[in-house]
């Protein structure tokens, strides 16, 4: 069996290894299960007696199977099964011969299978032959086309040549005709010199004819060609001919011009009788000229096209404003000189009438003439704004030396508002193009004025605030204010009765009013308006300009006598109304300065005011006169929209005296040659130091009110509890001396002025002080300050420090003093004082 192996070929060899290794028990290829063992060996059992199929030929079999017995088979070949060859009725006994028949039934097998692929390549092998004989019959139509191509590539490059030839011939032609045209452009600019001189010399032309204008555009296509084409022959000689020419055509029109406007002068000169200007004057100056504007507006529109071509266009274009602008100025200025005269006689005493007519009169010149020169000219120039300064010279000329006699600051204010807002503001904003000189004059005028304000303000400041002189009834406090009330309160009866009327009842009040106090007509009316119910809501009346920059109708601070600006105080009054006035006429530097000034003044004025009342009356009155009119200062001044602080610098000399004494000392250091020379210590020690600081106004009103309302709660502390704070001095000097000295046996009850009986008469004394004064004290409060809040927080301190002395008093007799000598005392407890003084402020 080993010997018929190996002489199996290798492939056959192979196949049978694989065959092995199928039921191989180590590595089987297909592992079977018993069961599948089981029924492979019932299907090889089956299919080894399965008979020929019935409709199979046996002459077609080639190979015919049969079992034989197991006893013909050899023991070496068990594994053949006895299969046998019917053909050739071989048997098949080896491995060799199973192969060899397996072999060839594999072969017959796929000889069937290739039958449809051989016949189809076999047709595929038709079909070549028939490609073959169609490719070549391509190559040979392709050798055909080949030899065509050759001969149209011939035949078009023949006929390429001879378009290009004619091309040549036709671009050659073109270049000469196109060489010919430019010759011949070139020098139409040239041929053109004789055709404008003949036109020029000729003594038909006028500006005015058709053929001027387009001539004109010709001479300036000629010198501009000639100008850029300097290397031509005789161009410089050409050119100087043409700028000739232009010169002469420019002449014409410049003489044109010139006619028409002085011509039109001539028609509309106003006769010396008529010089001012009024209704026919404006026909004559304005109407009647403007009818000539047409003829000249149209050559001064092609001037001023053409100014940026040549000088010669300038020149002349200036030369014909120059003389438009004299003939207007010779035809107005004598009219406007004597218009503004007779404004000046007419208003003589209204400086404002006079501002307000003149400006307006200046106005309309202004706007008529810059209407008037756009019916003559198209480009703004700036020789009209100098020919209009010069006519709102005249204005400036009459009113300067009036200003600087103004000596009212309400006339000055007044000026500077109409020329600020009326004039600016309105006139000129509206019309900033036509108003320019109008514009700088009025702008001279108001910077003159505003000067003129300053200064004025300044002499005001010092002789009517700050050297007030204050008369008896201005000093009259509270006379003044209590006799205001009574009016109050009489007005306030008077509406309430059906017999008079309230007009009747205003007057009678008034007239005995004037018959008490001079000042009373200047505010009778805030005083009938005190029982007013929708002005107590509002609150006081304002001064007119004062406080708020808008006139505000009512303040925070409620209406009463003292708050009738008619009451104030004159220097406080005056001191508003010239804020007030200031406020809108200067810029803000200058007015933060001016009211620096004028409220320092206004606080001296006071403190002055001050001291007079209280000799006149009492300090209580002197410290309510202050306060009330350092709030009233301190709330008129809050609605300026301004900063009131300023700063200001100045030279600090502290130290030149330090360094003059060293000077001194040193004088054998004078000339010394090193750092030590005394000299020049003194220079740079010495130099006087510059130093800035800020001064706020509105910061010295407060202040200054917060030393008033301190200096006043002391004095009313003083006023209440004056002999309880004699005795807490006093008992605090003894009371130090035994802390000093504890040795000593006498003790504060033994003091004379601190026995029981006389501390009872002390604190007797202080609380009928607090019971009689307290109503005083409050009226007055009330009287002068008349805002319950404003009393209320003033009151507070001055409570606190009487609850406070007595909680001294109290402690020194807890600590000092017995149980009896207590109740000899007789102290009211801080409840006591509390209620008092809760009952008298209600």
């Amino acid at each position: 069996m080993m010997a018929d192996t190996l002489a199996l070929p290798v492939n056959q060899r192979v196949i049978r290894d694989r065959l092995h290794a199928w039921e191989s028990t180590t590595d089987s290829k297909a592992p079977l299960t018993g069961t599948q063992k089981d029924g492979l060996v019932e299907l090889t059992s089956k299919t080894s007696e399965r008979p020929f199929p019935k409709d199979l030929p046996e002459d077609e079999v080639p190979l015919a199977m049969s079992k034989t017995p197991p006893s013909q088979l050899n023991s070496d070949s068990q594994e053949t099964k006895g299969f046998t060859l019917s053909s050739d009725t071989d048997t098949i006994d080896t491995a060799q011969q199973f192969f060899s028949w397996f072999s060839t039934v594999e072969e017959d097998i796929e000889r069937d299978e290739e039958i449809t692929y051989r016949r189809y390549i076999e047709e595929l092998r038709e079909y070549q032959k028939q490609c073959d004989q169609v490719l070549e019959e391509v190559g040979t139509a392709l050798d055909y086309l080949t030899s065509l191509q050759a001969h149209y590539i011939h035949v078009s490059t023949k006929t390429n040549a001879l378009h290009d030839a004619c091309e040549h011939l036709l671009a050659e032609q073109t270049r000469l005709i196109n060489t010919a045209e430019n010759i011949s452009n070139k020098l139409s600019y040239f041929n053109e010199l004789d055709r404008i001189s003949s036109k020029l010399d000729s003594s038909t032309l006028a500006v005015t004819n058709e053929s001027f204008v387009p001539m004109l555009s010709r001479l300036d296509e000629c010198i501009l060609y000639v100008s850029n084409n300097a290397r031509c022959k005789e161009s410089s000689v050409y050119l100087a001919k043409f700028r000739h020419c232009l010169a002469r055509a420019l002449n014409l029109i410049k003489g044109h011009v010139v006619h028409i406007l002085q011509t039109a002068t001539q028609q509309v000169q106003p006769s010396k009788d008529t010089l001012n200007v009024g209704d026919n004057a404006f026909t004559l100056f304005y109407g009647k000229f403007r009818a000539n504007a047409p003829r000249v507006k149209s050559l001064m529109e092609e001037l001023e096209q053409r100014v940026d071509k040549s000088p010669e266009y300038v020149q002349i274009l200036a030369d014909c404003h120059q003389c438009y602008f004299q003939q207007r100025e010779v035809l107005l200025g004598p009219s406007v000189s004597s218009t503004v005269t007779d404004l000046a006689t007419k208003h003589a005493r209204d400086h404002c009438a006079l501002m307000r007519s003149g400006c307006a009169f200046m106005v309309h010149v202004c706007e008529d003439e810059h209407q008037l020169y756009f019916n003559f000219f198209s480009k703004p120039t700036s020789q009209l704004d100098e020919m209009l300064e010069h006519l709102c010279n005249s204005l400036y000329d009459m009113f300067r030396p009036l200003i600087i006699h103004i000596n009212h600051l309400e006339t000055l204010s007044e000026l500077c508002s109409i020329l600020k807002i009326e004039m600016l503001e309105e006139h000129v904003q509206n019309n900033a193009n036509g108003l320019v000189a109008f514009e700088m004059i009025c702008k001279q005028m108001l910077m003159d004025v505003q000067e003129r304000l300053v200064y004025r303000t300044y002499i005001c400041i010092k002789a009517d605030i700050l050297n007030y002189k204050a008369a008896q009834g201005d000093l009259a406090y509270p006379e003044k204010l209590e006799m205001m009330e009574s009016i109050a309160e009489g007005i306030k009866n008077s509406q309430n009765t059906k017999e008079r009327s309230r007009s009747s009842s205003m007057s009678s009040t008034g007239e005995g009013h004037k018959r008490s106090l001079s000042n009373v007509s200047n505010t009778s009316l805030e005083v009938a308006q005190i029982t007013d119910g929708e002005q107590q809501e509002m609150g006081p009346p304002v001064v007119a300009g004062v406080g708020d920059p808008q006139h505000p109708r009512g303040t925070s601070m409620p209406l009463s006598p003292a708050d009738l600006h008619g009451m104030w105080y004159p220097t406080v009054r005056r001191t508003l109304v010239t804020l007030s006035k200031l406020y809108r006429c200067i810029d803000k530097t200058t007015f933060q300065g001016l009211s620096q000034e004028a409220l320092q003044s206004c606080i001296q004025s006071l403190q002055n005011a001050k001291e007079g009342i209280t000799k006149r009356k009492n300090v209580l009155d002197g410290e309510l006169f202050i306060i009330k009119h350092l709030l009233i200062l301190r709330e008129q001044i809050a609605p300026f929209q301004a900063d009131f602080s300023i700063r200001e610098t100045c030279l600090d000399f502290s130290k030149f005296k330090g360094a003059a004494y060293d000077l001194v000392n040193s004088k054998s250091k004078l000339f010394a040659l090193n750092s030590t020379n005394a000299l020049l210590q003194f220079i740079l020690e010495g130099t006087p130091q510059v130093t800035e600081y800020f001064v706020d106004s509105k910061r010295d009103v407060d202040q200054q009110l917060k030393r008033s309302c301190e200096d006043f709660i002391h004095h009313v502390t003083g006023l209440f509890t004056e002999p309880l704070q004699t005795f807490l001095s006093r008992a605090s000097v003894v009371i130090s001396m035994k802390t000093e000295e504890p040795a000593r046996s006498v003790t504060l009850g033994q003091q004379p002025f601190a026995t029981p009986e006389k501390l009872h008469d002390v604190i007797a004394e202080t609380y009928r002080n607090l019971k009689t004064r307290l109503p005083t004290v409050q009226r007055s409060m009330s009287l002068y300050l008349a805002n319950r809040d404003t009393e209320v927080i003033l009151f507070k301190p001055i409570k606190v420090n009487i609850q406070s002395t007595y909680q001294q008093v109290d402690k020194i007799l807890a600590d000092h003093y017995t149980e009896e000598d207590r109740l000899i005392v007789a102290l009211p407890s801080s409840e006591q004082i509390n209620l008092l003084l809760s009952t008298s402020k209600s």
